[in-house]
C-alpha cells in the first residue's frame, strides 16, 4: 500500500489570510487522519507565512501518523526541528520570494553539511528525507549523506504544457525513483500532483510515499477534508 501524508499548511494560509484563529490546521490534521492519511506534513518556513511554531507544536502534541517538517537546511529551523523532534524532517530549498517551492534541493555543493545534519538527526531517531530533482547525481549524491529518502520533485510532470512532454517527465520520474530505490532510499513524490495527474505517478512502482497539499486543501472547500483525503487515498491505491 502507498501511503499518503496530507499537507496542511494551506489551511493556515487561510487563516493567515485574516490573520484570525481559524480554520485550525491542527483540526485539519486530526480530521485528515481519521479519514485514514498515512501522515501529516507541514512547512515551518522562515517567514512564517502560514505555518507557524505553536502549530507545530501543537501538531507533534497531538498527530499520531508520521509528522513530517518541511523545513530550509538553517541553523534556526534545524535548531527547533531537534527541540520538537518530528518523525520526519524533508530538507527543501526555501526562497523568502517564491509563491511555493521552485525546485528541488542542490544536494551536491552542500553534500559534507548534510552528511552532519543527518547524522545529527538520526541520533535523536529522526529520519530525514531530501526533497530533490529526479537527477541522477542528485540521487547519488542524496544516498551518499546517508538520508533515509528522497522526496522526487513532480512539479515539472505536474506543469507540463502537452502529453509529450508529461510522457518524458513522467519517464523521468520513474527511472529516478528506480535508481533510487537501488541506491537504498526510500522514494516519496510530492509538488503539483492532484485528483487529475497523480495517477501515473502511482503506478510506479518503486514510490512508496505521496505529500499533497494544495489539491487537497482545494478539494476539501467543496467536499470537506475527510472526503477530499479519501478520494486522494482511492487514487493512489486503486
Amino acid at each position: 500500500m502507498k501511503k499518503l501524508s496530507v499537507n496542511i499548511d494551506h489551511v493556515a494560509t487561510i487563516r493567515e489570510a485574516r490573520k484570525t484563529y481559524e480554520p485550525n490546521p491542527v483540526t485539519a490534521a486530526l480530521m485528515s487522519e481519521i479519514a485514514g492519511a498515512h501522515g501529516i506534513t507541514l512547512h515551518l518556513r522562515e517567514d512564517r507565512r502560514h505555518i507557524n511554531d505553536r502549530d507545530l507544536e501543537l501538531m507533534r502534541q497531538v498527530v499520531s501518523t508520521e509528522l513530517n517538517l518541511e523545513m530550509a537546511h538553517t541553523d534556526e529551523i534545524i535548531a527547533i526541528a531537534k527541540r520538537v523532534k518530528p518523525d520526519l524532517i524533508s530538507l527543501v530549498p526555501e526562497k523568502r520570494q517564491e509563491v511555493t517551492t521552485e525546485g528541488g534541493l542542490n544536494v551536491i555543493p552542500i553534500i559534507d553539511n548534510l552528511i552532519n545534519t543527518v547524522r545529527e538527526f538520526k541520533a535523536l531517531d529522526i529520519n530525514v528525507n531530501l526533497f530533490i530533482d529526479p537527477d541522477r547525481e542528485q540521487i547519488e549524491a542524496s544516498a551518499k549523506t546517508g538520508a533515509h529518502s528522497v522526496e522526487l520533485h513532480t512539479g515539472s510532470y505536474a506543469n507540463a504544457k502537452n502529453y509529450k512532454l508529461k510522457q518524458n517527465e513522467l519517464k523521468r520520474i520513474a527511472t529516478s525513483a528506480r535508481q533510487a530505490f537501488d541506491m537504498g532510499l526510500e522514494v516519496h513524490a510530492g509538488h503539483g500532483l492532484n485528483y487529475i495527474n497523480i495517477s501515473p505517478i502511482a503506478e510506479i512502482d518503486e514510490i512508496s510515499e505521496f505529500a499533497i497539499g494544495h489539491s487537497i486543501v482545494s478539494r476539501a472547500v467543496f467536499v470537506g477534508i475527510q472526503q477530499a483525503v479519501r478520494e486522494m487515498l482511492r487514487l493512489i491505491n486503486p
